[in-house]
């Protein structure tokens, strides 16, 4: 399994914007910082704020940052906000002669529910706490 990569940068967004939570950050900040198109991120932007996750700022000294503590902010959560909560594979989209005997998808979506089930457990804040991640988007800001 394999996260898109409006996932990844989803949470870049949120990693960035949660270590600078003292000031708004720009598209332009982050998209120099992890050498990523801003028409990708401005996209990432959009969905998490349209989602209450984080507040914008229009204008000559706008930008963005967290609309919620980071503790507040699952982890499961925003994947499945991101990728969806479709099926690994979709047999009923397939033409397959097994469709009917087949035991793969349960044990696909018994996986996939595990995979959440985890990332439940964790917040935002969760992942921040260590010490070599901080310093790593603290040391290389852009700012």
């Amino acid at each position: 399994m394999q996260l898109s990569r409006f996932t990844d940068y989803t949470l870049r967004v949120l990693f960035y914007a949660a270590i600078h939570d003292d000031r708004l950050v720009t598209l332009a900040e982050i998209a120099t910082y992890y050498d990523i198109s801003i028409e990708h991120l401005r996209k990432v932007v959009h969905a998490l704020a349209k989602s209450g996750y984080l507040a914008t700022f229009r204008g000559k000294n706008g930008g963005i940052k967290l609309a919620q503590s980071s503790a507040q902010i699952n982890l499961a959560d925003i994947v499945n906000q991101s990728e969806g909560e479709q099926p690994l594979i979709n047999c009923a989209q397939q033409r397959c002669c097994l469709t009917n005997q087949c035991s793969l998808q349960d044990v696909l979506v018994e996986a996939q529910q595990a995979f959440i089930h985890v990332l439940n457990k964790y917040t935002l804040e969760d992942l921040l706490i260590n010490p070599k991640m901080r310093t790593a988007l603290i040391s290389r800001s852009v700012t």
